[in-house]
């Protein structure tokens, strides 16, 4: 489907490495995707979730920090009035305590305006923290899924994901992870 299809059944993506219109300022990218105002989420609302860009509405896109520039492109998104909304990568790039904050406003999302997220994450502590359910995914193939609290607690997601559970008298190299991937030992 071509993208103004996609978008009109609900459907929003903050693709990987916030991507916003650089030589505009924060009001100018906000005005660009928010012709109707008349449903869903405004650009004051938007504010409210994101005060740095209401602070910055007259800043040049281009030269906000990368954390402003993903909130930017959420915002952007959230104009959209999406049902379902993509996010891949939050975290590329960013500060660790500027991707749980961004985290954090994701899960306020989520239950204060019923928008359902998909988020593509190498940050799985941060992840599964925000998340409800959650698939890990290895060499493109799923191999595990199910509510967040559960893999954040499997050994297996412990040890190879979250660098912790794996016994101290039998430490894994990065030798044995490899293996681990080969000899597919997801279960159930």
């Amino acid at each position: 489907m071509p993208p103004h299809e996609i978008s009109s059944r609900g459907i929003a993506i903050v693709p990987e490495r916030h991507k916003v219109f650089e030589t505009l300022t924060v009001a100018e990218n906000l005005a660009m995707v928010a012709p109707n105002q008349n449903k869903g989420v405004s650009i004051e609302e938007v504010f409210q979730y994101f005060p740095k860009l209401s602070e910055r509405q007259n800043q040049i896109a281009g030269f906000m920090s990368g954390g402003e520039k993903q909130m930017l492109a959420i915002a952007m998104a959230l104009l959209n009035h999406p049902h379902l909304l993509l996010i891949d990568e939050l975290s590329l790039g960013l500060a660790p305590v500027v991707a749980i904050d961004l985290m954090r406003i994701l899960k306020k999302l989520n239950e204060d305006l019923g928008v359902a997220i998909l988020l593509v994450e190498q940050n799985a502590v941060a992840a599964l923290e925000v998340a409800s359910y959650a698939y890990v995914m290895e060499n493109g193939r799923i191999v595990h899924s199910g509510l967040s609290s559960e893999l954040s607690s499997h050994a297996d997601v412990q040890e190879f994901y979250l660098g912790s559970g794996a016994a101290e008298s039998d430490p894994k190299s990065y030798r044995n992870v490899k293996q681990y991937s080969r000899k597919r030992r997801w279960g159930g």
